[in-house]
């Protein structure tokens, strides 16, 4: 093996992080307060986060507002994402006070690797003792809880982590190539291993796996020919073995720029009220479009039905000229949702724009009108130019205004001057 995955890696989650945040903001100890980041205004609305505290009880991070208990004094506060922002920006200066940038990779708002090889003879210190440092700095200086993974390479720092740093007294796991089979091969179910889906567990169990060590001692040709690359790649991280180093996560390629927007429902909708759902989360992207004055060449549309149903589909399509009109990405959405949808419970829409343009170079069609173009473009700038000055909710389609609408709320919890 080369030097490069016989490293000193840390892996570093701040524990409970949008809930610990606003339990430190209210001078309240996470772990003795019964605290929710959700809506408090909607019933079914999903919990982004839970105190430590409430994970004592069971309760999970992501669950319907009515299913929290309702004798434990929970305390609902909204998300406030900024604050997040900022916190977490606290915590990554407190990161490059032990190593360059450039051993350091950012995962997540919450979660970072830093790799400490060259910088244990500079402080004199090992991993453990670094890691500690670290930790105890955090506490310090933002009052937040962190826990640490430490292994040779990046998937064992990571999957230490995960699997047992939570539940040991100083929140510090190290596993090394000795702990792979005594540790890594007993983790299942398979979807708690970092990379390993809910999707892929299913078909993993199908083919027999219901551990870790069970594809490490697998033939890795059958993994090959039922996952191609991904098949080898199971193989090697089963076995602990994984050859990627932080430069190569910060110096991946960048993905071609793309817009995108998700909403969970919080009731089921269907084919006679989701298109109000669609229209205004393409209002929204077409704004964006327009302010960075950009055109959209491809749209991606995608619904996922609810649990009780479960499954969904996503599609994209190519359009035949670039365009920032929501009405015809409306038109090119619901060609999609009419061709694929199976009249079950709606509960989430995604849509995507891809192959963006400055909108310097809109071109017209033959059955365009100029004249038309040019006046719908002069409406929209007005539109954004009224939302930007004076909110988003100064001026919304009467469609808005119907039951079934989100639009008007989510500009509130989102800050409607903004949105």
């Amino acid at each position: 093996m080369d030097d490069y995955i016989k490293r000193n890696i840390l892996c570093i989650d701040l524990k409970s992080f949008f809930a610990s945040v606003e339990c430190v903001e209210r001078k309240l100890d996470p772990y003795n307060t019964p605290l929710v980041v959700c809506d408090p205004t909607r019933n079914g609305a999903i919990t982004l986060a839970v105190s430590p505290y409430l994970k004592k009880f069971g309760i999970k991070g992501r669950s319907r507002v009515y299913e929290l208990p309702k004798n434990l004094g929970i305390i609902k506060v909204p998300p406030r994402m900024r604050l997040y922002q900022q916190k977490s920006k606290e915590v990554i200066k407190i990161y490059l006070e032990y190593v360059a940038p450039e051993d350091l990779h950012i995962y997540s708002i919450d979660e970072c690797f830093l790799d400490v090889t060259n910088y244990l003879k500079l402080y004199k210190k090992t991993d453990y003792e670094l890691a500690l440092e670290i930790l105890n700095k955090i506490q310090e200086k933002t009052g937040l809880t962190a826990t640490a993974g430490i292994g040779p390479n990046l998937l064992l720092a990571k999957v230490s982590m995960d699997i047992e740093a939570k539940h040991t007294k100083d929140n510090i796991a190290y596993w090394g190539y000795d702990e792979v089979k005594t540790k890594l091969w007993s983790i299942h179910p398979l979807s708690k291993m970092w990379g390993i889906g809910p999707h892929m567990e299913v078909r993993l169990n199908k083919l027999g796996f219901s551990s870790i060590g069970d594809i490490a001692q697998a033939n890795k040709e059958l993994l090959r020919k039922n996952f191609g690359i991904i098949g080898e790649e199971l193989w090697l991280h089963a076995n602990g073995i994984d050859t990627s180093k932080i430069s190569d996560l910060n110096n991946a390629p960048v993905k071609e720029k793309s817009y995108s927007h998700s909403q969970v429902l919080f009731k089921d909708y269907f084919d006679f009220n989701i298109n109000l759902i669609i229209f205004e989360m393409l209002d929204v992207l077409c704004r964006r479009l327009r302010k960075e004055k950009k055109l959209c060449g491809l749209i991606g549309f995608g619904i996922s039905y609810s649990k009780s149903v479960g499954g969904g589909f996503y599609h994209s399509n190519k359009l035949a000229i670039q365009t920032d009109d929501s009405n015809i990405l409306y038109r090119e959405c619901m060609h999609i949702f009419d061709k694929y949808y199976n009249k079950s419970p709606i509960r989430k829409v995604s849509i995507s724009f891809g192959k963006l343009t400055n909108n310097e170079t809109r071109q017209l069609d033959l059955f365009q009108d100029p004249k038309k173009v040019e006046k719908i473009i002069q409406i929209n700038e007005a539109i954004d130019s009224i939302k930007e000055k004076y909110g988003a909710n100064k001026l919304v389609p009467a469609a808005s205004l119907l039951k079934d609408s989100t639009l008007l709320e989510r500009n509130n919890k989102i800050g409607g001057h903004n949105a």
